[in-house]
């Protein structure tokens, strides 16, 4: 019998993981943003000194993994950590697979799109809970050029976009998970379903999310008894402007009132009176560095106690936009408590 499963998409942690430590790095854009003074490391250019901007990207992962595992006091070489659970954007997650040659540790690759970071939280939680590893590190990453080519079309053919499109994230955020020690703690994992609500345009992602969001929330709310006032904030990963509205609307249908209390990664990270970002952020990166470079540090400031991180997805793939398929998509929740 599962007996730590409290419904059909939610855990609860019996012993709740704690994060013992945590870092953001980030491009330029980003470090133009609001939020740019919080992350732990910034670049001046996209390429970051590296010969491709694939190994550009690879270069910020093992940047915040080296950053994140020293917050956590974790100095030999390779790390001592008993997995190593990452994922990117990229084919065949190749930024997570070479990272991963690097730390030279157990390592899972997952793949949840946008979702990621919340899924790697998610499973980092239950491999110690579960009494299968004492330490476990979290990374993604996603990078600007990289997935705008692979997705759309490459930044130098300067294809107009559309109002409602968004600017993928340049930038990685890692996590150490520990058994015990300071710092917040994973207290739910609650895991979202694919669902298509019939959105097929691949600049259009955060409609495309919203309902996922919407869903995700919604069953982790019912199952664990919580009210949406029982976070100091609900954050989703990448829904943008345009998505966050939308998630507004189709919470209200569901009776829940997103309110002050609530809002978007992807919203949170650029200037939108001066950086011409159309929608907002997107990409695994989104929810990444918003969370380790800023709400970690104003729960450590006290300023945060509860948040509920639901980091969203679109699962799309080049193959299936051709092939005239809509875009599925998914989020998955991780509850923080200090």
């Amino acid at each position: 019998m599962a007996k730590k499963r409290i419904g059909l998409h939610t855990v609860r942690l019996e012993q709740p993981p704690v994060i013992i430590g945590a870092a953001a790095v980030a491009g330029p854009m980003e470090a133009q943003g609001p939020l740019g003074h919080e992350y732990d490391q910034t670049y001046p250019d996209l390429t970051i000194g590296q010969s491709s901007f694939e190994r550009a990207e690879r270069q910020m992962m093992i940047d915040a993994c080296n950053l994140a595992l020293q917050r956590a006091g974790i100095t030999k070489k390779p790390p001592a950590v008993d997995y190593f659970l990452a994922g990117d954007l990229l084919n065949q997650i190749i930024t997570a697979t070479f990272s991963g040659l690097q730390l030279a540790v157990p390592m899972y690759g997952l793949y949840g799109a946008c979702s990621t970071f919340s899924e790697a939280l998610a499973v980092g939680a239950k491999l110690i809970d579960g009494g299968y590893a004492d330490r476990v590190l979290c990374a993604v990453s996603s990078h600007n050029a990289t997935v705008e080519r692979q997705y759309r079309y490459p930044t130098e053919y300067g294809s107009q976009r559309k109002p409602y499109a968004q600017f993928t994230v340049t930038g990685a955020g890692a996590v150490v998970l520990a058994v015990s020690g300071d710092g917040p703690r994973i207290t739910y994992c609650t895991t979202g379903k694919v669902v298509d609500y019939g959105i097929a345009d691949p600049f259009n992602q955060g409609a495309a999310m919203a309902p996922a969001a919407v869903e995700t929330i919604h069953a982790h709310l019912t199952e664990t008894g919580r009210t949406v006032d029982f976070y100091d904030l609900i954050v989703t990963g990448d829904l943008a402007r345009f998505g966050r509205d939308m998630a507004i609307k189709l919470a209200a249908e569901r009776n829940l009132t997103l309110g002050k209390n609530y809002n978007d990664c992807g919203a949170m990270i650029y200037d939108h009176t001066r950086q011409d970002v159309h929608s907002g952020g997107s990409g695994c990166a989104s929810s990444a560095i918003v969370t380790c470079g800023h709400l970690l540090k104003e729960m450590a400031r006290g300023k945060l106690k509860r948040i509920l991180v639901v980091a969203t997805g679109a699962l799309l793939s080049p193959t299936t936009f051709q092939q005239g398929e809509n875009i599925p998509a998914i989020a998955h929740a991780v509850a923080l408590e200090a």
